[in-house]
């Protein structure tokens, strides 16, 4: 946003002597530097370029709808287009274009009265007061009448979400086609809350969060402009804080000035900027951070109770630890993003310390206690004791072990305490329903230690004493083929390992208590270890299997769909096959089938169906 000179609205001068009085009564900065024209908009290129040739080429809609974060312009936006709409030029003719000008002037009197929100034809309303049916009724009823001096009346509605629902439908009609002098700019900040009617209607227009560069370089300048110096440390400061909102930050800088007006030097300082935003020193945050994770709850407390005492706000405090931990997370994903040339030094010092000590567990863990504790910070009714609670649990979470060591150490228990169960046990207990993992990357050996895959070479690996097989499974007899253990899968009722056999195994060797294989893409990974527990627990051997990244034989599924089309093949040669087509045109083979084995015959052997003897009823030749 730069500054424009307007006589009639442009702050004298400060006065050098502290006793001298001025007249003129001081303008806040976030209005003192308000942008009167497109170029004086900030991070808005987008925009300013879009409605810049859409002036110029007379190709204005009817509505438009500005959307964005508090402070980024919208209502100066709104009051640029209006005086871009209505400005004549300083010689009254719109520096002799006859229409309206991507580049007001500032200096005609539609744009003097504009900027001084006095132009009777640039109407600016208040949806969040003036809510109701009624009041919309009124801009109707003044649409109908033609601009008094303008060239266009324009009726600029701020917070149009606020907007009751009958009201929104009372303007559907006039905003769809107002008369040729009218125009209609709303601004809100809740896009989603104006109806889909109301948009279809209005060209939109997206303001977007100014970025942290471009606002340390518009702040730094009007520092320079109002005669204040301001550390880059303290300016990084009320940069972070605005948040990407202009008016925000120049809402702190003017704080700012008031501050360092007290002091000796004058200049602005870190401590200074840190004292009044109620925030605590970076590098206590850190520590404090540090010490949370490491499980040291004493330290932390006292530090934060220290902190509190200096004036930091616990909520601020928290909020701290919540972006150190996610600029941990950033680093330890991207690392290149502490080398940033706007990153201070402790930041990029200690946050590469920080995070090579911690794992992506422990600060996912700690962003979401962190931010859970953020709402019963607001909530509690001492906000102090609620920040102390947050950082005891996460101190004493830090003891714990994560999830993937809990389930680790669980599968290591159960495995240890397996032979103590009966065998027969183990056999019928059907296979849990879950959500299947990855399968296992090729190469995994998977033996009788209980884990579910080790990754390794490809050396088969022999199976523990805790694999054998149960005793009452030695009289059975060992399969003789892979083909025999999908079928025991099968008749034992295991449907699931059968399928995963049959349609995602392709085996390589087999051989009597070995078997390496590869593993279909997509095939659950649980069921290879569900496969060794049924080959040790249901046959009279111990089996070691190997997945393997060695093309295999296509499996059983698709053997047996190659045989079908084989016979299917040779079957379409047959005259019989011929004849059946010929009479019925259209007739595909779907399947072969052997011939079903003979039914034994009622009677035969003086026995019926039932297996009872039966009476010779013929009549005796005799």
């Amino acid at each position: 946003m730069t500054e424009t000179e307007l006589p009639d609205t442009q702050p004298a001068p400060q006065a050098e002597s502290p006793g001298a009085e001025d007249s003129t009564p001081y303008q806040v900065l976030a209005r003192k530097y308000r942008p009167t024209t497109f170029a004086g908009l900030i991070g808005q290129d987008a925009m300013v370029r879009t409605l810049t040739n859409a002036i110029r080429s007379d190709r204005l809609a009817q509505a438009f709808i500005l959307t964005g974060v508090r402070g980024v312009g919208k209502t100066s936006t709104a009051r640029i287009i209006a005086r871009a709409l209505n400005c004549t030029g300083p010689d009254g003719d719109a520096k002799g274009l006859g229409g309206p000008t991507a580049e007001p002037c500032g200096q005609c009197e539609h744009c003097r009265a504009i900027a001084e929100d006095r132009h009777m034809d640039v109407l600016e309303m208040d949806a969040a007061s003036r809510t109701g049916v009624d009041d919309i009724r009124e801009v109707i009823d003044g649409v109908r009448y033609r601009p008094t001096s303008a060239r266009f009346k324009i009726y600029i509605i701020d917070e149009v979400h606020m907007l009751s629902k009958h009201a929104f439908n009372a303007l559907l009609k006039t905003l769809e086609e107002p008369p040729a002098h009218v125009k209609f700019v709303f601004a809100t900040t809740e896009i989603r809350k104006v109806p889909v009617t109301v948009l279809s209607r209005c060209q939109r227009f997206d303001l977007r969060r100014i970025d942290t560069e471009t606002l340390r370089e518009h702040f730094s300048s009007i520092a320079e402009k109002e005669g204040a110096k301001i550390s880059p440390a303290a300016l990084g400061l009320i940069v972070r804080a605005a948040d990407g909102s202009v008016r925000d930050g120049l809402s702190l800088l003017d704080q700012a000035f008031s501050h360092a007006v007290q002091g000796e030097s004058g200049e602005i300082g870190e401590t200074e900027v840190r004292d009044m935003l109620g925030l605590a020193d970076r590098s206590q945050s850190f520590m404090l951070l540090e010490a949370v994770l490491a499980g040291d709850v004493a330290p932390a407390l006292t530090l934060l109770d220290q902190l509190y005492k200096d004036g930091a706000d616990p909520l601020a405090v928290v909020e701290d630890l919540l972006e150190i931990t996610h600029w941990l997370t950033r680093i330890k994903v991207v690392p290149e993003a502490a080398d940033a040339p706007e990153v201070p030094e402790i930041e990029r010092v200690r946050g590469r310390d920080l995070e090579g000590r911690l794992s992506m567990a422990s600060l996912a863990r700690a962003w979401q206690m962190l931010l859970k504790g953020l709402l019963e910070i607001r909530q509690a009714p001492s906000p102090i004791q609620a920040a102390e609670m947050v950082l005891v649990r996460l101190a004493h979470v830090a003891d714990l072990p994560t999830p993937e060591e809990a389930i680790r150490t669980l599968d290591k228990a159960g495995d240890k305490a397996g032979p103590e169960k009966p065998s027969g046990e183990t056999a019928a207990r059907p296979p849990a329903e879950r959500t299947d993992p990855e399968p296992p990357s090729p190469g995994a050996q998977l033996t009788g230690t209980g884990d579910a895959s080790v990754p390794g070479p490809e050396a088969a690996i022999e199976p523990d004493a805790e694999a054998r097989p149960a005793p009452e499974a030695a009289a059975k007899p060992d399969p003789a083929g892979f083909q025999e253990i999908a079928e025991l899968a099968a008749e034992m009722g295991e449907e699931r390992l059968h399928g995963f056999l049959t349609g995602d195994v392709q085996l390589i060797r087999f051989e009597p208590g070995r078997i390496e294989f590869n593993i279909r893409a997509g095939a659950p990974a649980d069921m290879v270890q569900a496969l060794r527990q049924f080959l040790n627990n249901g046959t009279a051997r111990t089996w070691t299997l190997t997945v393997s990244s060695e093309a295999g034989d296509p499996t059983l599924d698709e053997q047996l769909n190659a045989e079908n089309e084989g016979a299917k093949s040779v079957l379409a040669d047959h005259p019989l096959v011929k004849a059946v087509q010929e009479t019925f045109p259209g007739a595909t083979i779907e399947d072969v089938r052997g011939p079903s084995p003979p039914e034994p015959v009622a009677g035969e052997e003086g026995l019926d169906e039932g297996g009872l003897e039966t009476e010779n009823t013929e009549p005796d030749e005799s």
